[in-house]
């Protein structure tokens, strides 16, 4: 009888052990998350990764095919998302702007040039503005625009402005290379200005065949 005994409580032990077992256990959830914790991007990106995922969003060819008004600003705020989270992860943001060029080219080297500035000077003027706070991130990865926390303009959202108006010349409306963050009411103030900088980049972009000789007279004539 005793030999019988031990054995029932070596299995009651067993069995306690394998269900304390199970409930340490991290369970998955159900759905994956929405948002990807930055320290495990950082531990398993690598600059590929925010290069496949930059793509599609800066695609010069998918650009010129959008339709709709200021269709393209959406997707400037979330490549500046990805560029913000390739920066955080210590990569180049123009080198990764470069590696998603690659992957949709051949492109106009000169129109590359100049979306891969724009790129980049955009995320820092986010980055400056304090936009790229949690809440910030979120909004930006949905295509979003985020709020300002820095500086003077704190409390105003971030708006994709048309450096060269696009009652001037909608040819440029989802030109990449024309866009630019801008606090609400700096935008509003501006309106469809064109200044000696609109003039200056009309003619740089006409010459590097960004912009029509139609479009050119267009800015002149606004002047």
């Amino acid at each position: 009888m005793q030999p019988l005994y031990w054995i029932l409580s070596l299995c009651i032990l067993c069995s306690c052990k394998d269900d304390q077992q199970l409930s340490n256990t991290p369970q998955k959830p159900s759905e994956a998350p929405t948002e990807v914790p930055v320290a495990q991007l950082k531990e398993e990106h690598v600059a590929a990764d925010f290069a496949n995922l930059l793509a599609p969003l800066i695609d010069p060819a998918k650009l010129d095919t959008l339709k709709g008004k200021r269709a393209a600003t959406p997707r400037l705020r979330k490549a500046c998302y990805w560029l913000q989270m390739a920066h955080i992860s210590g990569f180049d943001a123009g080198e990764i702007i470069d590696q998603a060029h690659a992957q949709t080219g051949p492109h106009e080297p000169k129109r590359a040039k100049a979306q891969r500035a724009s790129l980049i000077r955009n995320r820092l003027i986010l980055e400056r503005l304090g936009c790229v706070d949690e809440a910030g991130m979120i909004k930006l990865r949905k295509g979003n625009a985020p709020t300002i926390t820095k500086g003077p303009y704190a409390g105003e959202i971030v708006t994709g402005d048309h450096i060269i108006p696009r009652s001037v010349c909608p040819e440029l409306d989802n030109a990449l290379y024309n866009l630019e963050m801008m606090p609400l009411t700096l935008n509003q103030r501006k309106g469809a200005k064109v200044t000696q900088r609109q003039i200056d980049l009309a003619k740089r972009w006409n010459k590097d065949g960004l912009l029509s000789d139609a479009g050119l007279k267009a800015v002149w004539a606004g002047h």
